[in-house]
């Protein structure tokens, strides 16, 4: 092993001495672009960290979104400019073939540097306005507009690289718009359902009937739950047992679609009954009632508010309470439904009444009770 290793430590010393740097003249000038781009990058790693440590402390969204955005395609783009220039001086000494289509791989790379870097800021600034660290109170973020706007301009910059791409690489722009037309047609019969969900979805932005936070429900399908994401395909929807639901959004054009998270109050609608023996309460009660309801802070009196005796029940005297909460908050609503109606049953038995509940009178003749009570005595 000694010996083989000596062997080649003599070969390189060889190879070394039959090597003149003055036949490879460009070698210091490669040697020199290598350590200029690394000094380059270098400086601009410093640069780019002193600049992210002032601009933390303003509170703009656009600053930090580019400067988290064009980190690393600067260096990638540094690094792409020196080495072209050393493949450059490269070229200059050697007839390789492979070196011919230097230029039109730089403009490919120089594309899809530039499109990383532009995707990136698109999700930078779109993971910043969804967080809500950078919203100001009065001036909020719809989640669907800002995801909307952030696949449009994120698709756009995609095709328009792709086809700037292609015609770095020599192939016809024209061409390819040309196909996309004809078989544009052919595509729409062989997609129609995915495209029907497509402009399902791009309705869903357009329209904005829920967004995603939003609890929703269809009359006309078994679909309920929070929505938790509206893709180009599909929304999925969290139900209320913690299951996903994915519905495709061209179903969102075809059935109806409510959206109880954007009410302005709930209802609390009820029927109370009473008892007949308690008719000559019926009005006072009634009355304090009403004036229970307008003087409750979590009614709204801008709202209609009715109590009022309504029928004449099979065994009860009904009136009913018809009044909207300021509140539209699932478990708040029903906890002050439930002081609401608590309260009611307090009034009714402040005033010796009491709520009624089914119950059947039998009228008998006296014979016919006298006949019965003799029965009852001899058995």
């Amino acid at each position: 092993m000694k010996e083989a290793g000596e062997g080649d430590s003599f070969m390189i010393e060889e190879w070394l001495q039959r090597v003149q740097i003055e036949d490879y003249p460009w070698l210091w000038q490669v040697f020199f672009a290598v350590l200029a781009t690394a000094l380059i990058n270098y400086l601009v790693a410093k640069f780019l960290a002193r600049l992210t440590e002032k601009l933390a402390r303003t509170h703009t969204v656009w600053d930090d979104a580019l400067l988290a955005a064009v980190r690393k395609p600067m260096y990638w783009m540094i690094w792409l400019v020196g080495f072209s220039y050393v493949l450059q001086l490269i070229v200059q000494t050697s007839d390789a073939q492979i070196f011919a289509i230097l230029n039109s791989l730089r403009a490919v790379m120089v594309v899809l540097i530039l499109t990383w870097f532009l995707v990136s800021l698109v999700r930078e600034v779109e993971s910043r306005l969804l967080s809500g660290e950078y919203t100001k109170a009065d001036e909020p973020f719809d989640p669907t507009t800002v995801m909307a706007i952030g696949k449009l301009v994120r698709t756009a910059i995609i095709i328009t690289a792709t086809l700037v791409a292609m015609q770095s690489l020599g192939y016809s722009i024209s061409g390819v718009l040309a196909f996309g037309g004809i078989g544009g047609i052919a595509v729409g019969f062989a997609a129609k359902d995915l495209l029907a969900n497509f402009f399902g979805g791009l309705m869903v932005y357009l329209d904005r009937p829920f967004a995603v936070g939003d609890w929703i429900r269809s009359p006309d399908q078994n679909i309920e739950g929070t929505v938790e994401n509206i893709g180009w395909r599909q929304t999925r929807i969290r139900t209320f047992d913690q299951r996903p639901l994915y519905v495709p959004n061209a179903t969102f054009t075809q059935v109806s679609v409510e959206n109880p998270s954007r009410m302005l109050n709930r209802r609390i609608y009820e029927t109370i009954g009473l008892r007949y023996d308690d008719a000559r309460q019926l009005a006072d009660i009634v009355t304090e009632v009403r004036s229970y309801l307008e003087n409750h802070d979590e009614i709204d009196h801008n709202k209609t508010l009715i109590v009022n005796f309504n029928s004449f029940g099979a065994s009860s005297l009904d009136f009913f309470i018809y009044a909207f909460t300021k509140t539209t908050a699932w478990v708040k609503y029903h906890e002050i439904k439930q002081g609401v109606l608590l309260d009611i049953l307090g009034i009714i038995h402040k005033h010796e009444a009491d709520v009624a509940y089914p119950t059947s009178t039998i009228k008998l003749e006296q014979q016919e009770m006298l006949n019965m009570i003799e029965q009852g005595a001899k058995a």
